[in-house]
């Protein structure tokens, strides 16, 4: 996979990055400050840290002050990048809990639309680092808010995801979720999902079986949880309960597992849209598993934080 940023391009980054690096430790000694930038993803709303604008180190409990929707600026997890030590450029992914994620569909549609909005790129594409590998996003259209973004490889071995038991693909597998057997099939795409397959789908349900479903003994790295109707052969719904965030609007990995494991169990076509309450993404899973996201993204508006919450959120640095 070809890096993104061309030599030339890459040289003409480094200015801006050094003056804002510069800014940012006057910043920080004036006690001025920090600056936020709101997107969402079919209401999936993310705020980007960028570093290179900004002198606070995020920590877990900064990070969590931060999203609290009462105290701090709100949100569904925090976007910090780009960080630019090598190329492609990389982007961490924070859950509103102050974990980390691996990767997130509509984190990476986001920040492709932050990379375009700030300059950082000129291209109609972009490549990223996450957690669990890189990505490339597509933008397709001049705004940079609809994008297409290339997801990795979908597995449903137990190894990998990880289940716990023996090696297997987890297809169409029982589980107990608070006492209730549930038939599900379990993948990743860089991140843990199990998908459940019911007749009818609701807020309440996915958030009752998702509460115990996220730290259940099955999954030693916690998991994604999200319900799925299938409606036809090119069209699913989904609600989601996601690890670290709790009940979402939507969910690009969320959407991108639950089409795969309806594909794998011969429900639908390899082209879908996946139904969220927040919005509809559009799914296409190709011969070998990689899995393409398309889908919107909406800016919403800048956050300056107080000198107050500034000053909070200093004592909480990493």
């Amino acid at each position: 996979m070809r890096n993104i940023l061309e030599t030339e391009e890459n040289a003409s980054l480094q200015e801006p990055v050094k003056g804002a690096r510069e800014n940012g430790r006057r910043e920080k000694e004036n006690g001025m400050k920090i600056v936020l930038e709101k997107y969402h993803g079919l209401g999936n709303d993310y705020l980007v840290f960028d570093p290179n604008k900004n002198s606070l180190k995020l920590s877990p409990e900064n990070v969590r002050l931060i999203c609290d929707r009462h105290f701090g600026a709100g949100s569904d997890g925090i976007l910090e990048g780009p960080i630019l030590r090598k190329e492609p450029m990389e982007v961490r992914i924070w859950n509103p809990d102050g974990s980390m994620a691996e990767k997130s569909g509509n984190g990476v549609r986001i920040f492709a639309k932050y990379l375009k909005d700030a300059g950082y790129v000129q291209k109609q594409h972009v490549i990223l680092e996450t957690k669990s590998g890189q990505v490339e996003v597509w933008y397709l259209n001049e705004e940079g808010t609809r994008l297409k973004a290339s997801m990795g490889k979908v597995s449903f071995l137990s190894s990998e995801i990880p289940v716990t038991g023996p090696v297997r693909e987890v297809v169409n597998e029982t589980f107990l979720f608070g006492k209730i057997p549930y038939k599900a099939t379990c993948a990743t795409i860089g991140n843990p999902h199990v998908v459940i397959f019911l007749d009818e789908i609701s807020k309440d349900m996915v958030c009752r079986i998702g509460k115990n479903s996220e730290n259940a003994e099955y999954f030693p790295e916690r998991i994604n949880t999200q319900i799925m109707k299938v409606i036809d052969r090119n069209t699913i719904e989904i609600e989601i309960y996601e690890r670290g965030a709790g009940y979402t609007l939507a969910s690009g990995s969320s959407g991108c597992a639950a089409a795969a494991a309806a594909y794998r169990q011969g429900l639908t076509d390899s082209k879908m849209y996946v139904r969220m309450p927040g919005g509809t993404l559009e799914i296409e899973i190709l011969e070998d598993w990689n899995v393409l996201m398309t889908g919107d993204v909406g800016y919403v508006g800048r956050i300056t934080i107080g000198n107050s919450l500034s000053e909070e959120l200093r004592a909480l640095e990493g």
